[in-house]
């Protein structure tokens, strides 16, 4: 008896002494909405209003309800296209500057019920969600806060009428991944006849946290993008290009949409007190809206190649716009360099050389942080190092040389974004040979690089703010190159 109690206590001291203690968080953290976003990447915007029909980017707000009247409209053919384009998503400008609405809202005569499509009694949001749902796409509603055709724009009745329309958008078509609010507020318009202009205190008119408090009440699950936030913030630019540096950290306490931030958007503050990652909005053609001159100008899919390495590959999501035109599809010319750029995608990152490949590190937070992690195809593990231990490497050996040009790293960024700088060499001709370096990684960066020939690849973190965490790594040897 006392030597099966003096094994069972020797147990005890051993699994006491042997026992890893998980990582701490760090800094700020994704909420679960966040993270679900984060995993979105890429997924269309939809801009179709009046001025789909009246060849304007910016209604004024005084368009006939009866401009509005698709021959063909059809939002299976948007959502089949989106899927097949690899989207995981559609937002859709359910109310654009115009003020139009393309749903039957009970609030204005301003809205498809007026128009002559389908006698008045469509309703563009509710064919969307139905199409969304065949297609297991999530579906996004944009409601732009400045309205050029509203009487009461400017005064504070005007916050109760957008108010009930973000209501409506929000209880009536079911689960809403994000709200786009954007940053376009007040000027001339319309504004129910009196063609003046009217100016507003961006800073305070909407009254946003409660506005806000709207969206969290009725979809808890949805993010909300603005200039600032609060959990998704804008770039910086229209161009389709994320920062090279880009913390999903911001310091938005005194930020708010239309205000004069876009210096500071594309990086974040690495110091940031809010998780608040970066969406990268860009069209495929020159303009938001269909126009029928730019049917020559549609981006090639080499172009949006270059966009998607330039946004999901710098820690950015990938906000698309394909505008539908007069018959309420999406383009020909635009449907085809959609395809063809999944095709391309699909080249580029068809065969993961990293995966099972065996994997050392220098430093290592016991056997459940193991270096493996970091190629075993789950997202849930990752590789981490001991506290204080901010600087490792993560050695691959790929058992032969083989070709390499492309090379996915993503943090595990439930415990907080902390890689401050990082770089990958190859192992060639008796010697590590540079390949990158960069600065932050986040929850993804996908790096290209001149094809090398190696048979082990060293992933360097050279600077973290606490030890990092990666939970994920994978070599690609991409075609034509």
């Amino acid at each position: 008896m006392k030597r099966v109690l003096a094994y069972l206590i020797l147990i005890l001291l051993f699994s006491s002494c042997t026992k890893v203690r998980p990582p701490e968080p760090f800094g700020p953290i994704p909420s679960e909405r966040q993270l679900v976003w984060h995993e979105m990447e890429y997924y269309m915007f939809v801009h179709f209003t009046v001025n789909t029909f009246t060849d304007k980017e910016w209604g004024y707000g005084d368009e006939k309800e009866s401009v509005f009247n698709p021959t063909a409209l059809d939002c299976r053919q948007w959502a089949k296209v989106a899927r097949d384009a690899g989207m995981k998503g559609i937002i859709i400008t359910a109310k654009h500057h115009d003020g139009f609405c393309l749903w039957p809202s009970a609030f204005t005569e301003h809205s498809v019920k007026n128009s002559p499509w389908k006698e008045g009694k469509g309703d563009v949001l509710m064919e969307l969600k139905q199409a969304c749902d065949e297609y297991g796409l999530k579906m996004g509603v944009y409601l732009s806060p400045w309205d050029r055709n509203s009487a009461v724009y400017g005064t504070p009745e005007y916050l109760t009428y957008y108010r009930n329309q973000l209501r409506e958008l929000l209880t009536n078509y079911g689960p809403v991944f994000e709200v786009w609010f954007d940053g376009a507020n007040g000027g001339d318009g319309y504004y129910g006849g009196t063609r003046e202009i009217r100016k507003i205190d961006n800073k305070t008119y909407y009254d946003w946290p409660n506005t806000h408090q709207i969206v969290r009440e009725l979809q808890p699950g949805a993010v909300m993008f603005s200039d600032a936030g609060p959990d998704v913030r804008w770039v910086g630019n229209e161009s389709g290009r994320g920062s090279i540096t880009n913390w999903s950290l911001l310091n938005r306490d005194n930020m708010y949409p239309g205000g004069d931030f876009a210096k500071i958007l594309g990086a974040g503050h690495e110091d940031g007190k809010y998780w608040v990652p970066a969406e990268v909005d860009v069209s495929i053609r020159p303009g938001w809206f269909y126009h029928k001159s730019q049917d020559s100008l549609v981006r090639s899919p080499e172009n949006l190649m270059e966009l998607y390495y330039s946004s999901v590959g710098r820690n950015s999501n990938l906000l698309l716009n394909v505008p539908p035109d007069r018959r309420g599809l999406l383009n020909e010319e635009d449907v085809k360099s959609l395809m063809a750029f999944s095709e391309m995608r699909e080249r580029e990152f068809k065969v993961d050389i990293a995966k099972g490949k065996k994997v050392n590190a220098t430093n290592t937070r016991g056997n459940i942080y193991k270096a493996s992690n970091v190629n075993d195809g789950n997202p849930g593990t990752y590789w981490a190092t001991n506290d204080h231990q901010t600087a490792a490497d993560l050695i691959m050996n790929l058992g032969k040389d083989t070709e390499v040009n492309r090379i996915v790293i993503q943090e595990y960024i439930r415990l907080g974004q902390r890689v401050q700088e990082y770089k990958v060499e190859a192992f060639s001709g008796g010697k590590w040979i540079p390949v990158i370096d960069g600065t932050t990684i986040g929850y993804k960066v996908i790096r290209k690089f001149q094809v090398v020939t190696t048979s082990k690849i060293k992933v360097t973190i050279v600077k973290s703010k606490a030890c990092p965490l990666i939970s994920n790594i994978e070599l690609y040897r991409a075609p034509g190159e």
